[in-house]
């Protein structure tokens, strides 16, 4: 399997969004950093804002407006591509604030669908890293649905997940996200059910003696109807075929993936890394599933 650097030097980099040019555009959340960054195809970096939150996810819609998931603010932002605040969004009065903006993605209904991973930064985090005895908080991850043009809340589709962290639509449009604590996928059948009830799709550990944190990030379909999913800690990406089960784990030089993205041209994922501080990339069996682009303004 062939693979390299894409770019180095980029501050814990999250949010990987391609573009068809073959630059993209990143998060960096380390705290020297807090920035939206775009990287053009040869990895030079350019900032395009920095937050002073802790910038997360980032999706791109139809407007070429970024969304990003602003974790250290609390808020959901959009924001053009030479920086300047479009909209926000902290949470509403039936749901109250936001905690945790973790990650998010357009659904094939012009939708957003976004994760709250469930517990403000400040509550569980010491520095870069999480407090002792942060498995046994009162985390309450949440799923929601988001209509992009008029900011409003829709519903709350799912909530009490163990960090709630990567979101994908996949080939079959049920919409997944996953849990970092516990390893699992779930999968949300948002168009077959009024009411989606959360069904477990799989898991992506892999049973070793590793003591440090490990669990599943950012996530993306193939065309192949297979998932990738971003395992932090675990120095992969693994590859869940259509039934839930693991295909197979795909080695990375950086141990700590964070999230990853298809190229928009080709047959490569973009990975990001924190640990080197870096994005990776893969050759991989097919292109990605069809993304969804849809104009919010």
């Amino acid at each position: 399997m062939a693979s390299g650097i894409f770019a180095a030097n980029v501050g814990a980099p999250e949010g990987p969004v391609a573009m068809p040019d073959g630059s993209m555009f990143v998060t960096e959340m380390s705290n020297s950093t807090l920035n939206v960054t775009h990287l053009s195809p040869s990895g030079e970096r350019r900032v395009v804002k920095n937050t002073q939150g802790r910038p997360n996810g980032l999706a791109i819609d139809g407007d070429g407006l970024l969304w990003v998931a602003e974790a250290g603010l609390r808020a959901l932002l959009c924001i053009d591509q030479d920086g300047r605040e479009i909209k926000r969004l902290e949470g509403d009065d039936r749901h109250g604030r936001f905690c945790f903006p973790n990650d998010l993605v357009f659904g094939p209904d012009g939708q957003l669908y976004m994760t709250d991973s469930g517990m403000a930064m400040a509550d569980f985090l010491d520095g870069q890293d999480f407090a002792a005895g942060y498995m046994d908080f009162a985390w309450d991850g949440s799923v929601y649905q988001i209509d992009p043009k008029t900011l409003r809340i829709v519903r709350l589709l799912d909530s009490k997940i163990r960090f709630a962290n990567g979101i994908a639509f996949g080939t079959d449009n049920a919409l997944y996200a996953n849990a970092s604590f516990t390893g699992d996928i779930y999968r949300y059948d948002l168009f077959g059910s009024a009411s989606p009830a959360r069904d477990l799709f799989g898991n992506v550990l892999q049973p070793d003696d590793h003591t440090g944190f490990k669990g599943p990030d950012g996530m993306k379909f193939g065309a192949d109807g297979r998932l990738y999913c971003s395992v932090y800690g675990q120095q992969n990406v693994t590859v869940l075929d259509s039934r839930g089960n693991v295909a197979e784990r795909m080695q990375l030089d950086g141990p700590c993936p964070t999230n990853l993205c298809f190229a928009r041209s080709g047959t490569k994922i973009l990975v990001t890394e924190v640990f080197k501080g870096q994005v990776e990339w893969l050759d991989v069996p097919c292109a990605g599933a069809a993304l969804f682009y849809p104009k919010t303004l």
